[in-house]
């Protein structure tokens, strides 16, 4: 309930003064996450296999990566297809895999129970070209989302808050059809939250309203 709660009311770390890392089993403090971008973006080839991930880059490489190793460790987040939108990290020299993100199996919306009242529902809509929005709340307004060095980053404003950008990071536990879940970092442990959305499902059309049959009677004066 309590990272349920999370959702309407998050916090986060305030612009983009630096990026934070998850701190370690000893620390009490956060430590500051590496400013420089080290993600490879492209696009799933149609030479990937079960263990290996063809990348062609948004730079024109193409690189062969084994995803043996990132898949042991649960660290292929969302599988490949051909085509797909792809984040990846990498080893120095850019042959394995270390964390594949597929940002097109990211790309819905995402939504769980209201934590107000149970009844409805409460999310976030990842959308194309870095655009977020909220579902069904105001407290917290999502504006971007992106990957950088394998963490989500989402920016969002608050109900009130005249406009004031927070920058949130999350890592990624897993990106299923129909499941999404991930947790805040940059905080010390006891603090951390855990979010898990289901794909919000379309809602049926209502049928359309029957009009009874006309009488005789209704044409009497």
């Amino acid at each position: 309930m309590t990272a349920a709660i999370g959702l309407l009311a998050v916090a986060g770390c305030g612009g983009n003064k630096g990026q934070q890392a998850p701190a370690d089993a000893n620390d009490e403090a956060p430590v500051v996450w590496q400013s420089q971008d080290s993600t490879v973006y492209g696009l799933c080839g149609d030479e990937s296999a079960m263990n290996t991930l063809q990348l062609i880059t948004d730079t024109g490489d193409t690189l062969s990566l084994s995803v043996e190793s990132a898949k042991e460790q649960n660290h292929v987040l969302g599988g490949y297809s051909v085509g797909d939108r792809m984040a990846v990290l990498t080893n120095r020299d850019k042959t394995e895999a270390t964390l594949v993100i597929n940002q097109s199996a990211l790309l819905g919306n995402w939504v769980m129970p209201n934590p107000i009242d149970g009844s409805d529902e409460a999310g976030i809509s990842i959308r194309e070209g870095g655009i977020a929005e909220s579902i069904d709340q105001s407290v917290v307004i999502y504006r971007t989302w992106r990957i950088v060095n394998g963490l989500l980053e989402i920016v969002s404003t608050r109900e009130g808050g005249i406009d004031e950008e927070e920058t949130n990071l999350y890592e990624i536990l897993s990106i299923g059809n129909d499941s999404l879940c991930y947790k805040t970092v940059g905080k010390p442990r006891e603090e951390e939250e855990i979010f898990r959305y289901s794909r919000q499902q379309q809602r049926k059309k209502s049928d359309a309203v029957k009009l009874e049959e006309s009488t005789f009677d209704d044409f009497l004066m």
